[in-house]
Parts: C-alpha cells; structure tokens; sequence
C-alpha cells in the first residue's frame, strides 16, 4: 500500500500550478533562516515547523513545483504505516491493510500531500502521537509517556489546532497514567512547546490573517467537512461519489458497531484479546467526537477558524476505525463487506484520478494564465483578480513586483481573471466581452481556459498608467497591479 500511495502522490506533483497559499510558501522557502523566522509572524497564522523542515528540504530539492511538494508527498506516504499499525491494535491485521488502503486513496489526503503546505505533516503526527497515546495507555511509564509527549508538542508546533487532538489526548492520559513521573514525562514537552509559541500565537492572532474562513458561514463550512474528508475538495462526479462513500461508511460504522459488541462462547483468552480492542476503538472513537466538536464550540464562541483542512488531524484516526469497521463488516457480512472495500477503493480511485485530469478540480491555474500571455518585449503591466494573485504572479514571472508609482508608463496592459471558487460550486471564470476600457489600448490577444479568462490590450506607444486608468478587473472587483519586465 504504500508504494501505491505513494505513486498516488508523487506522479502527479507538479500537474497543478501552484496557488496562492504555496506560492507564499515558496517566497517564505527562498529567504535565509534569519528572515524566515521573521516573516513567519506577519505572513502566515501557523506555527513555524513545517517552515523549518521545508527551509531545509529545499535547499536539498529546490523550490520548483516538485521539489516543494516533495516533502508533504513524503510525509502523506509516511502516514500509511503508522495507520496500518494504528488500525491493528483495534481490528487486527485486515484491519490494518484496510485502513491502509483507505489512506492511500482517501483523496483528501492524496490533495494535502500534493500541497506545500503543513497539512501533511499535520496529518502524519497526529497518527503518530495517537499511536504512541494508545502505547502509553497500554502501559504506562514514563519513556512511553515522552513519546507520545514529544510527538504531541511537535503536532502542536505544526499547527495550533493540533491541540484539540492532543489536549484530550493529554487529559486522559495524566488521569490514566499511575504517577507524577509519568505525567511529567508526558506533560513537559507539550508544556515547553506551549511556552515556547505563545508570543507568536498571541501575535498572529492579532493579525487575523484567517479572517477570510468567517466570510463563510459557519453552519455551511460544518456541512461541507464530512463530504470534503470522503472525496475532497472537488471532482468530477462529486455528488454520486460522495453518496456511494456515504454508503460505504455507513457500512463501516455497522461493522464498528459489530466489533465493539461482546462475542458469545469466545474463550477467557479471546475476550481478553477482544476487550481490549474494543477500548482503543471506543478510546479512538472518543477522541474523534472531541477533536470534531471542541472546534465547533470554540467558533459558536468567538474563536472560529473551523474548516475541514484544520480538522485534518482527526482524519487519519477515522481511517483507522474505518478500516476496522470494514474489516469486521467483511467477515461478518460476506456478501457485503468485501464489496464496499472494493467499492471505497474504486471510489477514493476515480476521485484522485478525476482531480488530476479535470482543471477544474485543480488550484487555481496560475501557471497556466502566466503561459497564455505569451512573451512581450519591455514592460507590462498586469491586472489580476482576486487580488492574492500577487504571489503566485511573481513566483511564475520571477521579478515581478506589484505596481508602487502613482503612474507608469506602459504600452500593454493584461487582464487576468481567476475563477471564483465557492464551496460545493464548480469554479466559474469571469467571461467579460472585452477588457475595461482604457483610452488608447485596444484588444490584441484573448483566451478562455477553463479555470481562468486572459485579455490583453496594447497601445501604438507607452501612454502613463494609474490605477484608476486600469480600472477594475475582469470579474468587477478591484485587481492587484503586477509589473513585469522581460
């Protein structure tokens, strides 16, 4: 399976253009290590580990689309075998392989190990600390218990909403836990990393710089979380495939529901084997239920940044008791079980195959808008909708800077406008007839792609430019003002 996996995510890497979060990820990845650090507050609301990692993975693999994205497909493939051995303790080895397999296909996870971004090692130390929390529960002491300590503070230093994994994680443990040796063992690392992020935490929150997740409101980002976790973000097909894994968790869920339930004439042994089975999965199941509903509570309460790639971390735990209620669901129900693993596997399949050959499941196809200019010689100067375009412009136009000058003089001007994407929409481009009017500049060139509109006009001789000559972008809202020279 994880050869499988991995194929799943490396083959692909560099099929879609960098959008405008990795592109900022990339500018971050260029600076030195003193000015990382530094940019890390203003620039993005995480903490700053996967930077870290990235800043020296590419000085290894460089910054081109590959080499970015190359660390999180590394790390997506990693996660694999720690969901195996997480989904053994409670349903055994079909279960492991099961969940495996969900794992590998789950596009949601295929899509965040493909991004250069924290998602991915997010996804992988929560695995991790779960796992070792499982080991530590089994049998305390105190190396166990700095395990999974360790491992929790690093989840914690990847992304802050780790801590809703880990804090229940944490509580249970140090009521479990036998004595103040193994408490503090299990306590200190997530205590120092605690101390250690709390200025930046403080600072980036001053920032806000995720207030775009409330322009979308709450109850509609809850429902969108569990159909984004089965088939991603967008696919072709999306309503079929997202009802038949419906259908297949359900299953799951019966075949969990199976398993936890007590088997008549099993032998001492057995129910032994069995009981403590059941309480990983209830353990598991318990600390699913938690780190889905305190985000919740804490947006009904102010402090909402819920959105399904920041509850990714529960992600590889409900692989896990999937894959056991799966299991169990084959061996029980013959005529069923085995048909819906098949089924989630064809399905998880046809919707990271159809993202990758669909544009308009992709990110925002940057590159490809960059690629319909064309070449032009002396400066031009481009419109672009939405506004975060900037990033992504200067990474695929190296030298690109956004306009400063109250005016410039410029023969070309060219107007880019990205789809709109909406949750639960498929992304529409703007379709203008012609560009703004601008005196002087008349319409040279034109595409339409699937994802993005191009239009470019040209003067017989630089005339000055400002922005309130460009006017508005091609979607009717107000363009960032990139210029470029070649």
């Amino acid at each position: 399976m994880c050869v499988a996996g991995a194929a799943l995510r490396f083959a692909t890497l560099d099929v879609q253009s960098l959008w405008y979060d990795e592109a900022v990820t990339a500018e971050l990845l260029k600076l030195d290590l003193a000015g990382l650090l530094r940019a890390i507050p203003d620039s993005e609301s995480s903490p700053p580990l996967y930077y870290l990692l990235g800043w020296l993975w590419t000085h290894v693999f460089g910054t081109g689309e590959v080499g970015l994205r190359s660390l999180s497909a590394l790390l997506g493939t990693a996660t694999i075998p720690i969901v195996w051995a997480l989904a053994r303790r409670i349903g055994g080895a079909p279960a492991g392989v099961v969940a495996a397999v969900i794992v590998a296909v789950n596009p949601m996870l295929v899509w965040f190990s493909q991004e250069a971004r924290a998602y991915a090692l997010l996804v992988a130390l929560a695995a991790l600390a779960t796992l070792l929390w499982l080991r530590a529960l089994e049998r305390p002491a105190p190396g166990r218990a700095a395990a999974w300590g360790i491992a929790a503070a690093l989840a914690v230093a990847t992304h802050y909403y780790a801590i809703f994994l880990v804090g229940p994680q944490a509580l249970w443990l140090v009521l479990r836990a036998p004595g103040m040796r193994t408490r503090a063992a299990a306590l200190a690392p997530l205590a120092g990393a605690f101390v250690a992020l709390a200025p930046l935490a403080l600072g980036q929150r001053a920032n806000d710089s995720a207030s775009f997740i409330r322009d979308i409101a709450l109850g509609g980002r809850i429902l969108q979380v569990p159909k984004q976790l089965l088939v991603g973000y967008d696919t072709p097909a999306e309503t079929p495939l997202a009802v038949l894994s419906a259908i297949v968790l359900v299953i799951a869920l019966a075949g969990l529901w199976a398993m936890l339930a007590r088997r008549d004439g099993a032998t001492a042994r057995e129910d032994a084997v069995a009981g403590a089975r059941r309480g990983d999965a209830v353990a598991l199941a318990g600390l699913v239920a938690a780190a889905l509903a305190l985000p919740a509570l804490a947006a009904l309460a102010g402090e909402d940044h819920l959105i399904t790639r920041n509850l990714l971390a529960t992600a590889p735990i409900g692989a896990a008791l999937v894959g056991a209620g799966l299991a169990r669901a084959a061996s029980r129900w013959p005529a069923v079980g085995p048909a819906a693993i098949a089924c989630g596997c064809v399905l998880g399949l046809a919707a990271v195959v159809g993202v990758a050959i669909d544009p308009r499941s992709q990110r925002d196809d940057w590159r490809g808008a960059v690629a319909t200019l064309g070449t032009a010689s002396g400066q031009r100067l481009i419109a672009a909708t939405p506004a975060s375009g900037l990033a992504p412009l200067r990474y695929y136009l190296p030298g690109a800077r956004a306009l400063t000058e109250p005016a410039i003089a410029m023969r070309e001007i060219d107007y880019i406008g990205m789809a709109e994407r909406k949750p639960g929409e498929r992304p529409k481009p703007p379709r203008p007839a012609a560009p703004p009017e601008v005196d002087g500049f008349e319409l040279v060139a034109g595409a339409r792609a699937e994802t993005f509109t191009v239009l470019r006009i040209r003067a017989d001789a630089p005339a000055p430019i400002a922005r309130s000559t460009v006017g508005t972008g091609l979607d009717g809202t107000v363009p960032v003002l990139v210029v470029f020279t070649r």
